[in-house]
Formats: structure tokens, C-alpha cells, sequence
């Protein structure tokens, strides 16, 4: 199944406080239930001003029905080709 890196802009979002992430995860997970399995969220990444989010989908649309539910910005959706780290280079 594709995986896709999402960007969300979010201003301020790594002045997040521990419980505002929470409430933001809780909605997250409570979305991808009513989804179904189809949609898996893997990890996000908070800076500055973006929140990062890796997901499983059977397609882009699945990831933006996702954040049109939960009331999250999807400024940037991407589908991952391949994934490199330091062993590629061996």
C-alpha cells in the first residue's frame, strides 16, 4: 500500500502543548476508525511552523477525506517513491 508524507501548515504548531497534541491526535484516531482500516497514520514530525504526518493509504484521496474530516490542513500531500538512510550508500 502507498505510503504519503502530508505537510500541514500550522502556525505556532511547536508551541503545541503536550495536551493540545493529544486532543489533536485523539481526533486524528477517532477519523481513521470511521475510515476503516484502509488508512493508517505512522508518526508526524512538529516543527516550528508544520506539523509532518507519514500515512498508509490506498490513495491520496483516503488522505484528504482524513484531514477534510478532522478539520486538519493538508497543504502538501506526496507520495513516498523510496526510502533512503546511511546503509543505502553501502
Amino acid at each position: 500500500m502507498p505510503k504519503y508524507v502530508i505537510e500541514r501548515e500550522i502556525p505556532e504548531a511547536g508551541k503545541l502543548s503536550p495536551q493540545q497534541l493529544q486532543a489533536i491526535s485523539q481526533t486524528s484516531c477517532g477519523v481513521l476508525q470511521s475510515l476503516g482500516p484502509q488508512i493508517q497514520w505512522l508518526q508526524s514530525y512538529v516543527t516550528d511552523n508544520k506539523i509532518y504526518c507519514v500515512y498508509i493509504a490506498p490513495d491520496e484521496e483516503t488522505v484528504r477525506r482524513h484531514a477534510q474530516q478532522g478539520g486538519f490542513p493538508a497543504n502538501s500531500i506526496a507520495q513516498v517513491r523510496s526510502v533512503i538512510d546511511p546503509t543505502t550508500a553501502e
